[in-house]
């Protein structure tokens, strides 16, 4: 049978075919398993990964919430035909705390402060006219004096829809809350005070060659200080009585400095040293808010200040007893120096004295 070992080799080859076919069947299913599988952990271990990812993502902006909950925002609006700058942070529905400046700076001094505060409260800090980043009218079109600047801010705070706040007082900003809060005592729910003025005791020898041009009103005293308005006093304001002058910003009197030079400024601030005669008696109507309504109040001030000297923080506690009064050892303005530790006082303050539920 000369055709066996054909008939014989072909039914092996058809034999060897089907066994490598089932292997390569058998490959091919653990092929696509291995590869099914592969690719589900791979998923599984994509999916885990997003959601760790997810997971890490969130706990960062909770973090990053607790530290910087808020952001400042920075407006504008008209108030009588001018244009009005405030810098605002917080929840809208928090206590609010309204902080005014002092010359020669602006809503700018307290761009370091906000932060820390904004977490918990409703921060609103303008500037004035003439000052920062508000309007500049003409003299002769509007009055530099603290009772307007008194009536646009309080006019800012009604049209914000602000009718309780606590109040920042500073420098300038002290005679221009104190008319707020005498008039409208209801209205404030705390007082800080920082190096900001409302008795005899706090003028010392600085004063006495504006007080010569408050007594003649005339050129030669206005020309003895607009050296008031030079870098040099500016720099001097920030840097005099503070123990390490590295730890002040030369940002700070840079920026106002320019500010100040812009034409025509000058001749405002000086209207303004001028105008601050009308401040003087007012001190016992002032005096005299704070003995009847006795405002929770806390007082810190740089006690190095030839401005408003550290004579004038004591007599707070005369009028209202329960007064906190914290002195630094520091300068003009204590929160170059020292915002940290002065804004851990006025959180522990506002949390003492203040209960939430906003603007009332």
């Amino acid at each position: 049978m000369s055709f066996a070992p054909t008939m014989i080799l072909k039914s092996s080859t058809r034999a060897i075919n089907r066994t490598e076919l089932k292997t390569m069947n058998i490959q091919g299913q653990s092929h696509r398993y291995l590869q099914t599988t592969l690719s589900r952990r791979i998923v599984s271990l994509l999916l885990l990964g997003l959601m760790l990812l997810t997971m890490n993502i969130s706990v960062f902006a909770q973090t990053m919430d607790k530290a910087n909950p808020t952001r400042t925002s920075y407006n504008s609006v008209k108030v009588d035909g001018v244009d009005v700058f405030y810098r605002e942070a917080g929840p809208k529905d928090a206590p609010v705390l309204l902080l005014l400046h002092g010359f020669p700076t602006s809503s700018h001094m307290y761009r370091n402060l906000i932060p820390q505060l904004a977490d918990k409260y409703h921060v609103i800090a303008p500037d004035y006219p003439g000052f920062g980043q508000s309007g500049m009218p003409d003299r002769s079109k509007f009055a530099y004096t603290f009772d307007n600047y008194a009536q646009v801010v309080d006019k800012l705070i009604r049209q914000l829809g602000v009718s309780r706040y606590a109040l920042y007082v500073m420098d300038y900003g002290a005679p221009v809350g104190f008319r707020l809060a005498s008039k409208n005592p209801e209205r404030v729910t705390a007082l800080i005070v920082q190096n900001g003025n409302a008795y005899n005791e706090g003028l010392e020898q600085f004063w006495d060659p504006i007080k010569a041009y408050w007594g003649t009103g005339g050129s030669t005293e206005r020309e003895a200080i607009r050296w008031l308005t030079s870098l040099a006093a500016t720099k001097w304001q920030y840097t005099n009585g503070v123990k390490d002058a590295s730890l002040v910003s030369p940002d700070t009197w840079t920026m106002d400095q320019a500010l100040l030079d812009r034409p025509g400024n000058a001749e405002i601030q000086l209207d303004l040293f001028y105008d601050y005669r009308t401040n003087i008696p007012l001190y016992p109507q002032w005096q005299t808010y704070f003995r009847e309504h006795k405002p929770a109040t806390l007082v810190v001030w740089g006690k190095n200040d030839a401005i408003f000297v550290a004579a004038g923080a004591a007599p707070y506690k005369r009028d209202i007893p329960n007064a906190e009064i914290h002195l630094f050892d520091t300068g003009h303005f204590a929160l170059e120096t020292h915002g940290h530790e002065i804004a851990k006082l006025i959180r522990e303050f506002l949390g003492r004295n203040l209960k939430s539920g906003g603007q009332g």
